[in-house]
């Protein structure tokens, strides 16, 4: 995919970069704190590298950090991640129309570098899927850049808080801090009256199944963020607030 000159040298890579460049401080807080949190919950710096390399997913690598240093059955730890990382089988499903023009393999290595605010920027920039060779091939420049950046940020902080862990105080609260960079980033992004409606909704389907296990509060937040959404969307006044 990044090794096909026509994508990097693609206009639409630079642009992909920059929109990456204005939610980058959030990527990188929340990835310092992982590595950091890793590390600190007894993992081992040697394997928070591999998971950091090879599962590439915050809130997925959070939820299991815990339950691999308790000492959880692998099957625990798989259905935790399955079920923090669920809203990707919804982005997988509106990306198809994006990238079924494409081979398997650069399908492949796209999935696994798109992070959350790589979608939410891809179908802000392209609402629809285009139809020809010359659009198809600029989407792809597009989400390429858009995830090399992102995921290069999230792996250079990841990396600093692994080898940083041992030399950073818990009392600094590293945790708060990265929640307070993504909500700021969340904020940014909604900008319109729908959307406001969905984060509300979300953050409060969160809070209220907090006490779920296996971080099960997450599916509920997108479950009920989506269903209050579609609900919405068929009133006059939804009609407007996705304007």
């Amino acid at each position: 995919m990044f090794f096909d000159p026509a994508n990097y040298r693609h206009p639409a890579f630079r642009a992909g970069m920059l929109d990456t460049l204005k939610v980058s401080p959030g990527i990188w807080a929340w990835g310092l704190m992982t590595g950091v949190a890793m590390v600190q919950a007894g993992l081992g710096t040697e394997v928070s590298i591999w998971m950091t390399l090879l599962v590439y997913g915050g809130s997925a690598q959070l939820a299991a950090t815990p339950l691999l240093a308790a000492g959880a059955p692998v099957w625990v730890v798989l259905a935790t991640a399955f079920c923090v990382n669920l809203r990707f089988a919804v982005f997988s499903l509106h990306l198809r129309g994006y990238l079924m023009a494409w081979p398997r393999w650069q399908r492949m290595s796209i999935g696994y570098l798109v992070a959350d605010l790589n979608y939410v920027q891809f179908v802000q920039r392209h609402p629809e899927p285009a139809r020809d060779a010359a659009g198809q091939r600029n989407e792809m420049a597009y989400l390429c850049g858009n995830c090399f950046l992102s995921w290069l940020g999230w792996q250079v902080a990841s990396l600093a808080g692994i080898f940083l862990a041992s030399q950073v105080p818990m009392e600094w609260g590293l945790g708060f801090a990265g929640v307070l960079a993504l909500v700021g980033i969340l904020c940014s992004l909604t900008q319109t009256r729908l959307r406001a409606v969905s984060l509300v909704v979300s953050g409060a389907a969160a809070v209220a199944a907090f006490a779920l296990p296996l971080r099960l509060n997450i599916l509920v937040a997108i479950a009920a963020a989506v269903a209050v959404c579609l609900l919405v969307e068929q009133t006059p006044w939804g009609k407007k607030a996705t304007a």
